[in-house]
């Protein structure tokens, strides 16, 4: 379906609104990939370069911000410019008059961020500025709008820290993500053709969720004394979690830290240390882990085995964990807290076990069920379901006893009794999913499920969330599918979006 045009009086440049349906669809894309109640929001901002003009929301009209509230910001970026002491460029290739443009741009963003702060104090939202390119006369500035309690629920590393060049390091996945977005962003925009190259040759989400990994990575490598650059941590991990010995998979850990740091004991040390980049000797010396013995490596190579001790000041952010779980799969982790967990090659955050909140409101969203004892019988029932070793698929439908005669072929029929935990546990001891109304009452088990692709399945995820989420979606009833992963993790899916 076309959009509808804006009006003329807030169309800076021709490709204005199809750069920012663009930008959206790619930020929905990038962000719910990492947590889908981000619900990321796109808005454009035009900051004027003459201050007798004023600021403009672009991208919606009523993008919720007072645009009088920008009105000095142009001005404000240039002072934040004269002020602060700048990096000298390593590149010779750049001129001054590139580097001022450069530095006014950040200047800008800088004090535009700060008006965001201040709106932002105590709401719901929070935004964050991309960097500005001038356009017909204006700063066209990119902003995200984020929910601010799952941005303030991830861990993160202390911000506001650089590489050598002066480019701010990433210190959380989330804020890499962003980083990258931005990027795209004013790539586009700076194109001859503001913005067309943003629809006509797309980034995919999951080539900037690599990128992102890769940028987040060079945190602890920086942090170590190596060049980010020639270090790869992220490559290196990959490699190493994808590398199987005399058949089995890779798990142990790996602490990062530089040689005679004080939460570290060498059990014994390697006369010549093992480069990180000879993937398959490290993967040999992985197996010489144990829960408590882990390799020790500087960023460049193994020196040694051995283990944390102490209590670690976590301000120092020098001792980090790359933690091997399975075939391709690892986390990198930051005094106790998981920073990013990478799946064949794909970073991602950690996923949040069962929340108990959040399925109480997909019952409501979807069956309008809030009857507490009814509620509270579905709650037993998927939290014995969550405690099964290897994985399982709960199927909630309103229509149990239909869509378990429709499916009779392919899965086996029970009479219908409403499941206990001890239930539960039985019956999602075998393959397939479970079918229950919402009265909890189960129908068939061993349910191979059927379903249209939609094009929305992850193709980083097992067989179980793939069929769950298309039964969901091509569901004729409404529906709830809870898929539990084989590490406990649980997904909830609705056939009603939020």
């Amino acid at each position: 379906m076309t959009p509808a045009l804006a009006p003329a009086a807030t169309l800076l440049w021709p490709h204005q609104i199809r750069f920012r349906q663009a930008a959206q669809a790619l930020a929905k894309d990038l962000f719910d990939a990492l947590d889908d109640d981000l619900h990321p929001f796109v808005l454009l901002l035009a900051l004027p370069t003459d201050p007798a003009l004023p600021a403009r929301c672009l991208a919606p009209d009523d993008c919720g911000l007072p645009a009088e509230a920008f009105s000095g910001v142009v001005s404000r970026g240039r002072a934040i410019q004269n002020a602060r002491p700048w990096p000298q460029p390593e590149n010779d290739d750049v001129s001054p008059a590139m580097m001022r443009r450069k530095l006014e741009g950040l200047g800008v963003r800088d004090a535009a961020q700060e008006i965001l702060n201040a709106l932002d104090n105590n709401a719901v939202h929070q935004h964050f500025a991309g960097y500005p390119i001038q356009i017909q006369g204006y700063f066209v500035v990119t902003i995200l709008r984020f929910q601010r309690k799952p941005v303030r629920a991830h861990p993160s590393l202390r911000p506001h820290r650089f590489y050598t060049d002066g480019r701010p390091l990433a210190p959380s996945l989330l804020v890499a993500a962003m980083q990258r977005f931005n990027e795209e962003c004013a790539k586009a925009l700076s194109d001859p053709e503001p913005g067309a190259v943003f629809f006509l040759r797309p980034r995919e989400s999951e080539e900037l969720l690599r990128a992102a990994g890769k940028s987040l990575l060079d945190t602890p490598a920086q942090a170590l004394g190596f060049d980010p650059a020639t270090t790869k941590l992220f490559a290196t991990c990959n490699t190493i979690s994808s590398l199987r010995y005399e058949g089995a998979e890779g798990v142990g850990k790996l602490l990062l830290a530089r040689r005679g740091h004080p939460n570290i004991e060498e059990v014994f040390a390697l006369t010549c240390p093992t480069e990180l980049t000879d993937y398959r000797a490290v993967r040999k010396l992985l197996e010489m882990t144990t829960p408590d013995v882990h390799l020790l490596a500087d960023g460049e190579s193994v020196y040694a085995l051995g283990r944390q001790v102490g209590k670690y000041d976590a301000v120092r952010e020098d001792l980090f964990v790359i933690s091997f779980l399975t075939h391709y799969s690892w986390e990198l982790q930051h005094d106790g807290h998981v920073l990013m967990r990478s799946h064949y090659g794909l970073p991602g955050l950690p996923r949040t076990r069962l929340n108990r909140t959040g399925f109480r409101r997909a019952l409501k969203r979807t069956f309008g069920l809030t009857e507490p004892a009814k509620v509270e019988r579905l709650w037993e029932v998927v939290l014995e379901a969550s405690r099964q070793k290897h994985g399982t698929l709960l199927v909630i439908t309103a229509e149990a006893l239909a869509e378990a005669d429709r499916l009779k072929l392919q899965c086996t029929l029970i009479e219908p009794v409403p499941l206990t935990p001890l239930i539960t546990r039985l019956v999602t001891s075998i393959d397939g999913a479970v079918l229950l109304d919402p009265e909890g009452y189960c129908y068939s088990i061993g349910v191979i499920l059927d379903g249209r692709a939609s094009g929305r399945g992850d193709g980083t995820r097992g067989a179980r969330y793939n069929s769950a989420l298309r039964y969901v979606e091509s569901s004729d009833y409404p529906c709830i599918a809870i898929v539990v992963s084989e590490d406990g993790l649980v997904d909830v899916l609705t056939s009603e979006p939020e």
